[in-house]
Formats: structure tokens, C-alpha cells, sequence
């Protein structure tokens, strides 16, 4: 599925990094996903992933979202062993999904920190 215009938001800084409008290191890139390093990384690897469509928050999936998050889930084991993650068992990495203020989530464009690398981290 390619994003089409409707179903981007002009407004949202994940979809104008999405659409290249605005720089980022680009970790992957296919026609649903796009994942790129965080500006302000928590461990050693820390990358985020988003869908093309936009979807505001974790707070508004639904069902007819499901098959894509379990493509972009299914995909986050390889993008983190590219990024330098250790594999599992002895290495690994953390999941992170900011849903709402109370979950600190600052961008409203549904996005997973993937995080790991050698710890202790930073934060988390």
C-alpha cells in the first residue's frame, strides 16, 4: 500500500520526514514503513519506525489495522540486528510506544522506539 495523500497529514512532522520534506537517517524505507535514527537517542541504538498512513496514536488503532502493525512488528526483529543489536537471547532490544500525554507522546503520528545495544542506557 502506498500512502496517498489522504491519508497523510500536511501538518505532521513524521509525515513530511516520511515523504523526505524533511531530512533524517533513513534506517528502511518499503511502501508502508519508514524508519529512521532518533534525533535524541536513548542507548546505543535507538531508531524509531513509523506507518506511511498516518494514524495520530496508538490510542485510535483499530482492527483494520492490525495485518499492517503485525508487517511493521514482523519487521522490527531485522531492522534492529542491521542497527546493532546483539541477537536474542544474550542481546535484544525494547520496544516503546508513547500513546497520549499521559504517555508522553509528543509527535501524533503512531511511532515504535526500537532501543538496544549494550546497557545501561541513558534513560529507560
Amino acid at each position: 500500500m502506498t500512502a496517498h495523500p489522504q491519508h497523510t497529514d500536511p501538518n505532521c512532522l513524521f509525515c513530511k520526514i516520511a515523504a523526505g520534506q524533511i531530512p533524517s537517517k533513513k534506517v528502511h524505507e518499503d511502501d508502508e514503513f519508514y524508519a529512521f535514527h532518533d534525533i535524541h537517542p536513548s542507548a546505543p541504538v535507538h531508531f524509531l519506525i513509523i506507518p506511511k498512513l498516518h494514524i495520530a496514536s496508538m490510542a485510535l488503532v483499530t482492527l483494520e489495522h492490525a495485518p499492517m502493525l503485525g508487517r511493521m512488528m514482523a519487521l522490527i526483529p531485522q531492522l534492529a540486528l542491521q542497527e546493532g543489536c546483539r541477537p536474542y537471547p544474550e542481546g535484544g532490544f525494547r520496544l516503546v510506544v508513547n500513546t497520549g500525554a499521559d504517555g508522553a507522546q509528543d509527535i501524533h503520528h503512531l511511532h515504535l522506539h526500537v532501543m538496544g545495544g549494550p546497557r545501561p542506557w541513558l534513560r529507560g
